[in-house]
C-alpha cells in the first residue's frame, strides 16, 4: 500500500516534500519511485530507488531539480522539489514493486505494480 501526502499549491521558484507511506515490501530489495501527469498529457517517470543499494533514476528534464530518498526506519519515500515552474503542475503518484525493478534505465509504468492515489502539485502565482 502507498498514501502520498504534501502535494499544494506553491509559487513558481518554490520547493515541496511529497511523502509516500509504504508498505507490505517484505522483500529484500524493492523498489519505490514516482511518476507525474500534467494536464492533458500523459503519464511520465520521475524517478525511482532501489532499495538494496540506493540506485536511483532521473530523468534528464528533472535530474538537479527533484531528489528521491527512501527512510526505511519510517518506510516512507520522499520527493524532494526546487525551483519549481508551472508545468510541474499535475498529479504526482508513489510507485512502488516488491522486485528489484529501478534498474538505472528509464522507468515504464508496466514495472511497478502498487501505486499511490495521487496527489496534486500546482505551481502557480
Amino acid at each position: 500500500q502507498l498514501v502520498e501526502s504534501g502535494g499544494g499549491l506553491v509559487q513558481p521558484g518554490g520547493s515541496l516534500r511529497l511523502s509516500c507511506a509504504y508498505s507490505g515490501f517484505t522483500s529484500d530489495d524493492y523498489s519505490l519511485g514516482w511518476f507525474r501527469q500534467a494536464p492533458g498529457k500523459e503519464r511520465e517517470a520521475i524517478t525511482c530507488m532501489r532499495s538494496s543499494d540506493g540506485l536511483t533514476y532521473y530523468g534528464d528534464a528533472l535530474k538537479g531539480r527533484f531528489t528521491i530518498s527512501m527512510d526505511n526506519a519510517e518506510n516512507t519515500v520522499y520527493l524532494q522539489m526546487t525551483s519549481l515552474k508551472p508545468e510541474d503542475t499535475g498529479v504526482y503518484y508513489c510507485v512502488g514493486d516488491r522486485l528489484p525493478v529501478c534498474d538505472g534505465d528509464h522507468p515504464r509504468e508496466y514495472h511497478y505494480e502498487n501505486w499511490g492515489q495521487g496527489t496534486q502539485v500546482t505551481v502557480s502565482s
